[in-house]
């Protein structure tokens, strides 16, 4: 049998206005720029895509399933410039196959460098998810994919979620393959999902690259490659930005015609079905345990940490960032707190990358900067206006508690 695990992540930054050094203004994000790209990715992307996956859904009475796993960043960018997707979404949790993932608030990298932080981050989305999506989220994706051993036992010592998911990396897996459940190393009791990153990616990267060997992709193709891991694994994991519906892939490559015919040709296999996360692990048991000491994510040929942490600039930038975390708290301002961790959002770090890549132009996505150098001086400008507000604020109460 063949489960097919769809999990599309659903993200964007609050990207930062041109900002000076000179500036005194409190204000750091460009809300005209982020609406514009909201309001654009909602109608490219988010509003067609959710409504042909409810339709989806409906017509396949329900053997069609997914996951998302939606920042919270987007969800508040949502409800101010794009209310209309946040219907679509909830009309796709009260479908019953929709499963929402528990993730970081701000698409942070806080696991790094704060674990209270982190927990704080969890602990605010999987808050909103509940408000907003009536569920609990019982499997959890870092930023990223960012994962190791260390992050799994956290993960599990929380006692909230049955499993995580990351990528598929050939370096962890060695011998094995992505398409069975594993148990992570140190752990008694979460699972492991792992990214299938060949098919993954062949949605996701290179379904209109027509130097590609095997364009053009078609449902039909596409659901053969699915049947001949039959009898190689339980489940497929295909994990995806949603943004590749539209934005990555345009409208006119076929990519809604290709996600429409799909579930069709995959379901007229006998063996094949669809699942969530929870599903998954619910139905298959675990086949081995994977150790990864060493820290993966999704990112280029290295599947590492460098194409937010490889240059010096963001070395610098975001331990900056977290040597403020003792002043942010101990202020407990409501709206400092929050400039704070909207500074955290992982996207600030990748435009500040100076690779060279296979899949480069996915950093270059949606990013406002010229070049990796402007993104860091316009940060930096921001993070010092952050700083001087902390001293004052901080002064501030000295004196009223003195007085």
């Amino acid at each position: 049998m063949a489960s097919i695990c769809f999990y599309f992540q659903v993200h964007q930054p609050e990207r930062l206005r041109h900002y000076t050094v000179f500036e005194k203004n409190n204000e750091y994000f460009d809300d005209h720029k982020n609406a514009a790209i909201c309001k654009k990715v909602a109608n490219k992307c988010y509003l067609p895509t959710n409504r042909l996956i409810l339709d989806t859904i409906r017509r396949f009475d329900g053997r069609f399933k997914v996951a998302y796993s939606i920042t919270g960043t987007l969800l508040e960018q949502l409800e101010r410039f794009a209310p209309e997707v946040m219907s679509t979404f909830h009309a796709l949790a009260q479908t019953g196959c929709v499963e929402f993932l528990g993730e970081t608030y701000y698409h942070s990298l806080s696991f790094l460098y704060s674990r209270q932080e982190f927990l704080d981050q969890v602990n605010k989305h999987s808050k909103i998810i509940e408000s907003l999506f009536g569920q609990k989220p019982k499997v959890f994706r870092n930023t990223e994919l960012i994962y190791n051993n260390d992050l799994a036992q956290f993960i599990e010592s929380m006692g909230r979620f049955d499993a995580i998911i990351t990528e598929g990396a050939d370096h962890i897996l060695g011998y094995r393959n992505p398409n069975f459940v594993y148990r992570p190393q140190g752990c008694e009791k979460l699972k492991l999902l792992l990214k299938n990153y060949k098919l993954s990616d062949d949605i996701a990267f290179r379904f209109s690259n027509r130097d590609w060997s095997e364009w053009p992709l078609t449902a039909e193709k596409y659901s053969d490659w699915v049947n001949k891991i039959n009898g190689n694994g339980n489940v497929i994991n295909l994990f995806m930005d949603y943004e590749t519906f539209g934005e990555h892939q345009w409208q006119d490559t076929g990519i809604f015609e290709f996600m429409r015919y799909l579930p069709d040709y995959i379901l007229r296999h006998p063996d094949n079905n669809f699942k969530t996360p929870s599903e998954v692990i619910e139905s298959y048991e675990v086949s081995d345990t994977v150790d990864v000491p060493h820290l993966i994510s999704w990112a280029d040929m290295e599947r590492d940490l460098s194409a937010w942490l490889g240059n010096p600039m963001q070395s610098n930038a975001i331990h900056e960032l977290y040597r403020m975390e003792p002043s942010i708290k101990e202020i407990g301002d409501e709206k400092i707190t929050d400039d704070w961790r909207k500074l955290q959002t992982s996207d600030h770090f990748y435009y500040m990358c100076t690779k060279y890549f296979s899949d480069g132009d996915v950093h270059k996505y949606f990013n406002p900067y010229d070049s990796p150098y402007d993104s860091y001086i316009n940060f930096m400008n921001v993070l010092g206006n952050l700083q001087n507000r902390c001293k004052k604020k901080i002064t501030e109460d000295q004196l009223c508690e003195q007085s």
